[in-house]
């Protein structure tokens, strides 16, 4: 109920930014990010600007998870939020000293104008890159300011050199000793003012100044790294392609006040030269994941980047989708980078996840895992062109018994595999919490025959199951089976083949079963209606049935 109406009062108050003077300078440390919540739920940059700009704690988190129903940030309020961030950086009321928007990023064209990754990622360097513009231009004024303080105080010292010579000549007059004595002071006051120039440059150029020829100064071209001190570490999920690789390599490589950091790097249509260049500009201890995908990387080219990859201590996911690993042409020539690959893998020391999607790869999943030093708990291995042998080692080895998420969708299971799914899944049942066999071709007879051990993932929480050619009889047993499992709670089923129209083959592929439109003369309902009845029959109201394939996603049960 507290935080009902803390939320409640927040909301009122930044919906008036009119009325922004009057309660900032007066609102608690403790109730900034309650306030800044309600300025991105009720899209009010102006106040998210004026919050962030004076930021009272070191840390601001504003990505993250979202719960159920909450939407992503507006484009206008990451907007306001990032220039926030630069002008706090000479604004003395601003403690900030990391900003982590580790999924802030949205999707394109969602509710609400969310900015998606590949926009986020250009805001974000644009930012970087500003910032150093701004410190730059700020700290040669400051130059200007001390060079023509420098001036004057050095214009006053001679004015009241020369009036002291003039006094003393004007007493002593044509005095000898006077004489003597003004020849000896002389070069005294010319040694001072040698050392108070040279005191002038030594300080112009710690500042970053040269002095040269009478007076003139230039900034100098070339500044260490050293000499700028980072204020605000910005945490971020990296998305780069062939448009926004060059942006994204100059804000990795510049050295300002603001440093960017990836936790996740995404990378797309790139060459493998480009992502080697970007992993050597990464902070070695942030990097958790990269997804390298629609890059003709090759065997060769993985090869060539997994001993850079070794080298991020933190890294724990690998997803490669569509990197064109393709080794059934010209199998024996590339025998020698498979043992590259599998050594490049073995130093890996923390990867937990593995995505290999479309990389056509029969017979070689031994290879790939067996060297892994650590026991994967997420593999997905979607359209890899798996074999018998492939799926036998699988259900044997180190990894089966702490997966947590399998992915085996678009590859061909049969009578000679039912054995190994079987074996795999006892195995995995205490820890296996979401399994995806879609478009494996199981008919009714395949999917009895694995039902019973379906039925012992008693840890499952979601099960996919789309594009296979089932029944509305081998859809009800399923039902049946799923209503037992105790933690089961999202179940994606697909269209049973009675709802198609005529002239769908006995056995359709995958594709057929996508492209085969349904018949309209039967409702859609009806088989949602059986299915559902069949489950609270069962006792089970907690249990989410759809045949949504575009929409469905696992995580909606975590």
């Amino acid at each position: 109920m507290v935080h009902s109406l803390v939320r409640l009062c927040a909301r009122e108050v930044v919906s008036d930014h009119s009325s922004s003077p009057t309660w900032l300078c007066w609102v608690p440390r403790e109730l900034y990010g309650a306030l800044l919540e309600a300025a991105f739920a009720c899209y009010r940059p102006l106040a998210v600007g004026e919050l962030v700009q004076r930021w009272p704690e070191r840390t601001l988190c504003v990505g993250g998870r979202r719960k159920t129903g909450q939407t992503a940030p507006s484009r206008l309020c990451i907007q306001a939020l990032l220039l926030a961030v630069v002008r706090g950086l000479a604004d003395q009321r601003s403690a900030l000293q990391v900003l982590d928007v580790c999924g802030l990023q949205g999707d394109e064209g969602g509710i609400g104008d969310p900015m998606g990754g590949w926009s986020l990622t250009v805001a974000l360097c644009t930012m970087v890159v500003q910032a150093k513009a701004g410190a730059h231009r700020t700290q040669r004024k400051e130059g200007d300011r001390d060079r023509k303080r420098f001036s004057a105080l050095e214009r006053e010292r001679d004015l009241k050199r020369e009036r002291g010579q003039r006094m003393g000549e004007k007493e002593l007059k044509d005095d000898g000793t006077c004489r003597e004595r003004t020849r000896s002071k002389s070069p005294v006051g010319d040694e001072e003012l040698i050392k108070g120039i040279r005191r002038r440059m030594e300080m112009e150029r710690k500042r970053g100044v040269v002095v040269t020829g009478s007076g003139g100064s230039k900034p100098e071209t070339e500044e260490k790294e050293a000499d700028w001190d980072v204020l605000v570490q910005v945490r971020a999920d990296i998305f780069v392609n062939a448009r926004s690789w060059e942006r994204v390599r100059l804000a990795l490589s510049t050295s300002g006040p603001l440093k960017l950091q990836c936790r996740y790097l995404r990378v797309e249509e790139i060459s493998v030269t480009s992502i080697r260049t970007l992993l050597n500009l990464l902070p070695r201890r942030a990097l958790l994941g990269i997804d390298i995908r629609y890059s003709s990387l090759g065997v060769a080219g993985l090869a060539e980047l997994l001993p850079l990859l070794s080298t991020f201590p933190e890294l724990n996911s690998l997803r490669l989708h569509y990197c064109n690993l393709d080794i059934r042409r010209d199998n024996f020539a590339q025998e020698g980078l498979l043992r590259d690959l599998s050594q490049g893998l073995s130093n890996l020391q923390e990867l937990r996840q593995l995505s290999l999607t479309a990389l056509r790869l029969p017979g070689q999943l031994r290879v790939l895992l067996s060297s892994l030093p650590q026991p994967l708990e997420v593999l997905e291995l979607p359209y890899l062109s798996l074999r018998p042998a492939d799926l036998a080692y699988l259900s044997c080895s180190h990894h089966v018994s702490s997966l947590l998420q399998l992915d085996l969708s678009e590859n061909c299971l049969d009578e000679t595999t039912v054995p190994s799914i079987r074996r795999l899944l006892c195995q995995a049942s205490s820890s296996l919490q979401h399994l995806s066999l879609s478009g494996c071709g199981l008919t009714d007879g395949l999917l009895g025959m694995l039902l019973s051990s379906l039925g012992g993932c008693w840890a499952l929480k979601s099960l996919a199951l789309a594009l296979n050619p089932l029944s509305r009889a081998g859809l009800c047993d399923l039902m049946q089976t799923a209503a037992r499992m105790p933690c089961l709670r999202l179940l994606l089923y697909p269209n049973p083949l009675e709802d198609y129209q005529p002239g769908l083959p006995e056995l359709p592929s995958s594709t057929q079963l996508l492209e085969w439109p349904l018949d309209e003369s039967i409702d859609n309902n009806t088989t949602s209606n059986k299915l559902s009845k069949v489950v609270m029959d069962s006792g089970r109201s907690d249990l989410l049935l759809t045949c949504d394939l575009l929409n469905f996603d696992k995580d909606m049960v975590d």
